[in-house]
């Protein structure tokens, strides 16, 4: 796996991440879903993408449990937020 610098911090990421969007917490089942994150470590991928509205909340809320018990230094967790509810 290569890796990056990321800007001027001291974090170096894969340069593949694993996304969450259409799997974690709703369209994967739980055991393959964290199989995929295991095979993700194994292959050296540290950087995780989820956002607050993947499965409603389920991808972030997933991926916390499934994290559980990971060295917190051994990867990077990237989150977005969207307000789809908001007025103009």
């Amino acid at each position: 796996m290569k890796y990056r610098q990321l800007g001027n911090s001291a974090l170096s990421i894969s340069e593949i991440r694993l996304g969450s969007w259409l799997t974690y917490g709703g369209g994967v089942e739980q055991q393959n879903a964290q199989a995929c994150i295991h095979k993700a470590f194994e292959v050296g991928i540290n950087f995780i993408d989820t956002a607050n509205v993947y499965a409603q909340g389920g991808a972030e809320s997933f991926l916390g449990e499934v994290l559980q018990g990971t060295e917190r230094e051994s990867y990077v967790l990237a989150t977005k937020v969207c307000f789809s509810h908001v007025s103009h």
